[in-house]
């Protein structure tokens, strides 16, 4: 048995919480890695799972070794690091995920002339508008937009943004224009599929109430870019973040209504695993990139 291949198979599982996840991570069938962690419990005399239908619990020899495998994978993995130069100099591949539209106006220019500067380091930028698990796909760094939840990730606000709802000057011409929410139903709108389908708009009243407001949805679409090109053919009005509108409204084919009821502004982060020792690779874009997108999103702002 290789020790640290299964306690590095053992950590997988118990991170990701399935075999079945640990097996897409790994690219390993299920059967191979319940077969690892059983011979890992035999070696060790102990029982580190508890395995039902629904779940894994770790029992009490699973928390510990649990910490101390992680500790010892830690320290092997800086080690080779180390010896390899990453932690002396920026090296190596570099992985990074954005939001499809975000990371193709705003992250691939950064990542460009970050590959300009440093020529030892390569990246992977994954576009997806899917909140991509850091540790199940290996992911060094991410680029999220909106509030974040509790986690052991370390993360680096480096701006906000607006969200605007926005339509056509021909269309605002043809219907008028909406002069508070209530009025949002009466006109036809674009929604955006997803996991939670915005057919009710959230907006603020200058006190700062809460308006839930239902919207009439001619048009439903997957992706925020044909919702702008949607709005700007005059399908109907468009709830979306300002940097997805900006050069329409910029160039007049966008306007901008119910703005005194905006919604709270959309924290952007750059994610990232904590770890007491970070790669210099990590590091450098960090920095490098967080001081971009600062000056970017100040851009949009003014």
């Amino acid at each position: 048995m290789d020790r640290f291949e299964a306690m590095s198979t053992f950590l997988m599982v118990a991170d990701l919480g399935s075999f079945s996840a640990a097996s897409r991570a790994l690219s390993t069938p299920v059967t191979t890695l319940s077969r690892k962690v059983s011979d890992l419990e035999a070696h060790l005399g102990a029982k580190l799972l508890i395995r039902t239908t629904r779940k894994l619990t770790l029992t009490d020899a699973g928390v510990t070794y649990l910490a101390a495998a992680r500790q010892v994978l830690e320290m092997v993995g800086n080690a080779e690091k180390e010896a390899a130069g990453e932690f002396v100099s920026a090296r190596g591949e570099l992985v990074i995920t954005a939001p499809i539209q975000f990371g193709r106006i705003h992250v691939l220019p950064i990542v460009t002339e970050f590959l300009a500067r440093f020529p030892e380091i390569n990246i992977r930028l994954q576009l997806s508008d899917s909140n991509v698990d850091l540790l199940e796909k290996q992911v060094d760094i991410a680029v999220r937009i909106g509030v974040l939840p509790d986690s052991s990730m370390v993360a680096t606000k480096v701006g906000s943004l607006r969200t605007v709802i926005c339509a056509s000057p021909l269309l605002l011409e043809k219907l008028g224009t909406p002069q508070s929410p209530e009025e949002l139903f009466r006109f036809p709108s674009i929604a955006i599929d997803g996991p939670s389908p915005f057919r009710v708009w959230r907006l603020y009243s200058a006190s700062g109430a809460i308006i839930d407001t239902p919207i009439c949805a001619r048009l439903t679409v997957t992706t925020a870019d044909a919702a702008v090109h949607a709005a700007i053919s005059g399908v109907g009005f468009a709830r979306l973040l300002y940097y997805q509108v900006a050069d329409a409204i910029s160039a007049g084919e966008l306007k901008v209504v119910l703005d005194t009821f905006e919604p709270q502004v959309v924290p952007i982060s750059l994610m990232h695993i904590s770890r007491d020792y970070m790669p210099m690779k990590v590091r450098r874009f960090l920095d490098f990139a967080a001081d971009s997108i600062r000056a970017q999103i100040s851009a949009l702002s003014q």
